[in-house]
């Protein structure tokens, strides 16, 4: 255990964790908790970097070699806070791994903290299974995908339509985005299924995208309360991977709104979550996914006047979401600099200079933070572990 400074680590009485495998992800959970007076706890899961870690804003430091141990941490160090202070203890995640755990062991932490929930074991990883997803959100009356799970002895379905990607059902099993496939006939499907370390796999028909949208927001009251904080577009595509440039605004889609909070209502989702869509060529939305956690863009939030965590934890506490916490903003473009870096000007698409110019005319950027400069001095240092 590490003490860095000294703040306020605590809502209202109740102190605040941040649990997650590390990343740029919690160091912007961090920063949103720091920027608004509450100094967290963080329990770092370790990877082959470190970058959160070294944030100012962290009042104790834990490092942990497995969710599993960050988990037994918690109980023994923190556990009996809630009998002893009537304050149970806020923990917010950023990755599916944490929130996939804590979720299965629901009932033995449910009286001694306050995190994502959706009211029993087991729930939450029901719907991350991307099929069940999608099949509630076909049932909100969401476009999804013609989509099929297969084990990897199946047959393949008859009259599948190419080309056809594949999936991992969920994101804790297989290798998340080095499991995914375009095949454009029967036998590159064969051949990618022969390579997926996934036991179960979704493959959908491939749409030929014009872009792609995601959401991020949170719920409170078993999901009967929602509120989208921003939307984001990509201002470039790449093939099986996420962009790192985009373009956030305001979401306004009443419509769209009103089917994902009755989605969250019907899980009875209590967190942040991110929503993704993929647009077709002719316009066309279709709901493809969601992470019951802060995706890698919530920074996005903090920068448009409203702190994702700090929002969450703060509507949990005060039973509704406060009418005032739902700002409008400007447009503005953030970037997840140094994948971007690599994915343009290391891999050809631009100059230099003109990734320069990107990168200061962006408003939100997700490591480099002139008042928390640690987490860019520890990246710079460790260029190739990092990317």
């Amino acid at each position: 255990m590490e003490n860095h400074i000294f703040m306020e680590n605590s809502y209202n009485g109740h102190l605040c964790i941040v649990f997650a495998l590390e990343h740029y992800n919690p160091l912007n959970m961090i920063r949103a908790l720091g920027e608004n007076g509450i100094s967290p706890v963080y329990i770092s899961v370790k990877r082959r970097y470190e970058v959160a870690t070294k944030s100012k804003y962290i009042s104790e430091l834990h490092r942990v070699d497995s969710v599993e141990k960050g988990y037994r941490l918690l109980m023994e160090q923190y556990g009996y806070l809630a009998e002893e202070t009537g304050k149970k203890p806020y923990i917010v995640f950023s990755d599916d791994k944490s929130v996939g755990y804590f979720d299965l062991h629901y009932d033995e932490w449910k009286d001694k903290f306050i995190t994502y929930n959706a009211g029993c074991n087991g729930r939450i990883n029901e719907f991350m299974d991307k099929y069940e997803i999608q099949q509630c959100a076909k049932r909100h009356g969401f476009n999804v995908l013609d989509s099929y799970v297969i084990s990897k002895e199946d047959e393949l379905p008859e009259n599948l339509w190419y080309p056809i990607i594949t999936k991992d059902i969920s994101p804790n099993s297989g290798s998340w985005k080095f499991d995914v496939y375009i095949c454009q006939n029967e036998q590159e499907l064969k051949e990618a299924i022969l390579k997926i370390e996934s036991p179960l796999i979704m493959i959908q028909h491939f749409v030929d995208k014009q872009n792609e949208m995601a959401l991020e927001g949170y719920c409170i009251n078993n999901g009967k309360e929602m509120q989208i904080i921003t939307q984001m577009k990509w201002k470039y595509l790449i093939q099986g991977y996420y962009s790192p440039y985009h373009d956030v605004c305001m979401f306004t889609d009443k419509e769209m709104e009103k089917k994902l909070k009755a989605m969250f209502e019907e899980i009875g989702f209590e967190g942040v979550f991110e929503v993704e869509f993929l647009i077709d060529k002719d316009g066309t939305f279709y709901f493809m996914e969601t992470n019951f956690r802060a995706s890698a863009w919530n920074p996005t939030c903090k920068f448009a006047g409203m702190p994702l965590p700090y929002l969450w934890i703060k509507g949990m506490e005060n039973g509704c979401i406060d009418p005032a916490d739902r700002k409008e903003f400007e447009p503005f473009t953030s970037m997840s600099e140094v994948i971007d870096y690599g994915k343009r000007v290391e891999g050809g698409m631009c100059s230099l200079a003109e990734w320069l110019r990107d990168f200061k005319d962006a408003k939100c950027v997700y490591i480099y933070d002139k008042e928390d400069r640690g987490p860019w001095d520890e990246v710079i240092k460790n260029w190739e572990n990092f990317k």
